[in-house]
């Protein structure tokens, strides 16, 4: 199985291609430039140095999300157009998931935060397996309600109190989650700290579920801020 994967839910771009338990090639990217000049390139280039076409992919995997709202519009965007152009089925594949695939060694709760400003994160929990088992839905929350939902999850399920931090909201929030849970706190080094695109091909693989370019749709877990700020004008303005 040929597997193309796309992720722009985050500062970081990135494609695969797997192919059945090979990773053929991957890229990632994180420059000044936007993720949607980077990612046709990406995909093209990825393309050709594996030998392979957009044809002789038999799914393509997406991260939808949560993340920046424009970053997850252009991936899922893209996706949708590669798909309905070759014919091809498409995968959607959870942001927080396919970062925590990065630490499916660790011996404790893995903590997947993306940062959804204002002092929140769109944050889960996960313990380690073959894949990550979800201890924790996704969900938008201020830090220190996270922390605290962190350590009732682990006196609920007697799971060890370590927990690894990792995704871009880590090091924003990383003095406050040192300071709360102290020596219980682990933080993800660099280059284990953001989605790995060939995880989400994984993840895609082991889905069995797949959708048509139309059923892909990005998982906002809130509104944007542009949407939310309509909304006030309407309400004072009636």
């Amino acid at each position: 199985m040929n597997i193309l994967a796309v992720d722009t839910s985050g500062p970081v771009c990135g494609t695969a291609i797997l192919q059945d338990d090979r990773v053929l090639a991957e890229y990632t990217t994180q420059n000044q430039l936007t993720h949607s000049v980077n990612l046709m390139t990406m995909i093209d280039t990825q393309l050709r140095v594996s030998g392979l076409t957009l044809q002789d992919m038999d799914r393509i995997a997406c991260v939808t999300g949560p993340g920046s709202f424009t970053g997850v519009r252009i991936g899922v965007s893209t996706a949708k157009g590669l798909a309905h152009g070759a014919g091809k089925p498409c995968m959607a594949v959870d942001a927080l998931e396919a970062m925590a695939m990065n630490a499916l060694f660790f011996d404790g709760l893995i903590c997947p935060i993306q940062d959804a400003r204002a002092g929140q994160v769109y944050g889960a929990a996960f313990l380690p397996g073959t894949r990550p088992l979800r201890c924790m839905e996704d969900h938008p929350v201020k830090i220190e309600l996270y922390a605290d939902e962190l350590e009732s999850l682990c006196r609920e399920k007697e799971i060890h109190e370590k927990f690894l931090f990792l995704g871009d909201g880590m090091p924003v929030h990383r003095a406050y989650l040192a300071e709360r849970l102290k020596d219980r706190a682990v933080f993800a080094p660099p280059h284990l700290s953001f989605i790995r695109p060939s995880a989400a091909a994984v993840l895609g693989a082991m889905s069995e579920e797949t959708l048509t370019y139309t059923e892909l749709m990005p998982l906002y877990l809130r509104e944007a801020s542009a949407e939310r700020n309509r909304k006030l004008v309407e309400a004072n303005a009636r």
